[in-house]
């Protein structure tokens, strides 16, 4: 059945069409060129990337499209911070919410399938979601975790659209591919972050979906303290000991997430091998399964939610106060 479940959404991947695959290329300037963030640079960066926005808006404009030169615009306000944008494409941009410079909590937010420039404002929502919690739990209950003992901590949440995300409706969702090419960014990410928090920063990485295929294909060269796995279809990994890392794997599923319907196998069709693997909220799997209540696909980052309290307290250190499923 499984087998048969997936050959039919590969077929169906092939023979709806995408309205996006035919749209014509949007023209944007390349990326700023920057190096590698520091606590001192952090300003210079955004500016950069702000400044970046407003010309790719004004590009998308004269080419007539008005839904990205709005999503554009939207960015180079100046109350954003974004230590990458690329307007080229899909687009990418990775997004600070907080004062990064004097951040010991850091939160990092890794997408799943549809994320473009376009619909990036629901994953911002997300983003500015956990960021008011982890503002909200911290000055209710004081000190948090064990990094700093007579202060209270310092947070801050990245929006990472790092790489090219698949359509939902889309043979890249089933497979691997995008989340091959995504692994050796996100690496290389953590890497820059670490340069400007510095080793001691608690680093939670955050995946949603596909995301969550990313994450687990960079899992093993990633340098953070918690991963958290939400509303996944599978890792490519079959156990926690299979990603390889020393960070401690969350995982958490709502019960109303169309995505417990996706099979849990690998497959070999049409030459290409298609799913993901083990359930990573299986007790198999071996994570820290914790409740993220009633919620469906798109819900684990709405304000009041339980899966929303988890996250922050993952991030803040407070792992005792987690609900578990």
């Amino acid at each position: 059945m499984s087998r048969t479940l997936l050959a039919a959404l590969v077929t169906a991947a092939v023979v709806v069409p995408v309205s996006a695959a035919a749209r014509p290329r949007i023209p944007a300037p390349a990326p700023a060129a920057l190096a590698p963030p520091t606590r001192a640079t952090l300003d210079q960066a955004y500016t950069a990337n702000r400044a970046n926005a407003a010309e790719a808006s004004r590009m998308a404009a004269a080419h007539g499209d008005r839904t990205r030169a709005a999503a554009d615009r939207a960015m180079a306000a100046p109350s954003r911070h974004f230590l990458t944008f690329d307007g080229r494409g899909q687009g990418l941009a990775v997004e600070v919410l907080g004062d990064l410079a004097h951040a010991d909590r850091v939160a990092v937010l890794v997408p799943g399938s549809d994320t473009t420039l376009e619909t990036y404002g629901r994953f911002r929502a997300g983003a500015a979601a956990l960021q008011d919690r982890l503002n909200s739990l911290d000055h209710r209950h004081g000190t948090h975790g064990t990094h700093r003992s007579t202060s209270r901590p310092h947070t801050a949440v990245i929006a990472w659209l790092g790489y090219e995300t698949p359509g939902t409706v889309s043979t890249t969702v089933l497979t691997t591919g995008r989340a091959e090419d995504a692994a050796p960014p996100l690496t290389r990410f953590i890497r820059e972050l670490r340069g400007v928090v510095g080793e001691k920063a608690h680093v939670s990485l955050l995946c949603h979906s596909y995301g969550t295929v990313v994450c687990g294909r960079a899992a093993r060269g990633l340098d953070v303290d918690d991963i958290a796995l939400i509303g996944s279809p599978g890792t490519g990994a079959d156990s926690v000991s299979a990603l390889r890392t020393s960070a401690r794997i969350w995982a958490a599923r709502g019960a109303d997430d169309w995505i417990v319907n996706v099979p849990h196998v690998h497959a070999d069709l049409f030459g290409t091998t298609v799913g993901f693997g083990a359930d990573p909220v299986s007790p198999a799997f071996g994570a820290h399964v914790f409740a993220a209540g009633a919620g469906g696909h798109s819900d684990y980052f709405k304000p009041g939610t339980v899966s929303l309290d988890n996250l922050a307290r993952i991030v803040l250190g407070d792992t005792s106060e987690v609900s578990r499923a």
